[in-house]
């Protein structure tokens, strides 16, 4: 795919628990590096590993910062998990110290430990939920410029999209909608980044499905019409309207985006979509929802 999901997403979008675990480590590993001395007594510590301390200290700030500047903070989220580990082994040698506190090391340990749960849980959360990718590519025998045009007017979207209900212009941005199974509508926002008249359109979408994606017009051999090529990524959100997200977009992604472009070859090229007896409802891709047994024909005398 010649296009990725970018760090650049609205900050909103990222995990809660992914955020306040980056908070945490922002305010340990400040405390750590600024008074340390103070932390190790805290822990049963003799208070005299600084050193050590404050290199924990900038351990858990980078990780912090990490995990709340980028939209992708996995490798961030695992070297918590890391760290934890290195904590738990740290405090259980300074447990068989002779001049520890033993008490407060056992109730550091199982602090450590505490965080360590969520830690992992979450790392292997976002580490499962990664961006989907597709293409998909068909040929339209018309030319590129009424094949481009034709798309770069987004309200006819839907016309061919068959999960999408609205896409209303707002300037240089657009805003979508679409109901999922269930009634419940989703919606986001994209705006175009690269725009290159009857050769390209390039966006990027944020709100409740962030996405991005590439279609790209190419001239087809032997005065064929049009190549469409599409490239799109969307990162399925998580809990509820994820599984909505996922059924909205269908099990199979790939077959969907297929059928997509094969109803964008009906439009362009016989101005609608063809029905059958089995799908008598309108021209809009959401009508063919409505189907219906085929019925034979009424013979009339």
């Amino acid at each position: 795919m010649d296009t990725q999901m970018q760090d650049g997403h609205a900050a909103d979008q990222k995990d809660t628990v992914a955020r306040a675990l980056g908070w945490f480590s922002l305010g340990l590993g400040t405390a750590q590096i600024a008074a340390p001395r103070v932390v190790e007594r805290l822990i049963g510590l003799n208070g005299d590993r600084q050193a050590v301390m404050r290199l924990l200290g900038a351990r858990e700030v980078a990780s912090g910062v990490g995990i709340l500047a980028q939209r992708r903070p996995t490798p961030w989220l695992w070297a918590r998990v890391a760290g934890d580990a290195m904590d738990l082994a740290l405090l259980g040698r300074a447990f068989r110290a002779a001049d520890a506190r033993k008490a407060r090391v056992a109730g550091a340990i199982a602090a450590v430990a505490g965080v360590t749960v969520p830690d992992v849980l979450e790392s292997l959360r976002v580490s499962a939920s990664r961006p989907v990718r597709v293409k998909a590519s068909t040929t339209v025998r018309r030319p590129v410029e009424a094949v481009y045009d034709f798309w770069r007017d987004l309200s006819n979207l839907p016309r061919f999209m068959i999960h999408l209900d609205s896409v209303e212009e707002r300037g240089d941005r657009s805003h979508w909608r679409a109901t999922a199974p269930g009634g419940r509508t989703v919606q986001w926002d994209a705006e175009l980044i690269d725009e290159r008249p009857n050769e390209l359109l390039r966006w990027r979408g944020s709100g409740q499905v962030p996405n991005e994606g590439t279609v790209r017009f190419v001239e087809a051999p032997g005065n064929r019409g049009t190549e469409i090529h599409v490239s799109l990524a969307y990162e399925p959100p998580a809990g509820e309207l994820g599984a909505l997200v996922a059924k909205l977009f269908g099990e199979e992604p790939q077959t969907q985006i297929k059928d997509d472009l094969r109803r964008f070859k009906q439009v362009m090229e016989t101005g609608e979509i063809v029905v059958s007896d089995g799908s008598p409802a309108g021209v809009s891709a959401k009508q063919q929802l409505r189907q219906r047994p085929a019925q034979p024909l009424e013979v009339t005398s």
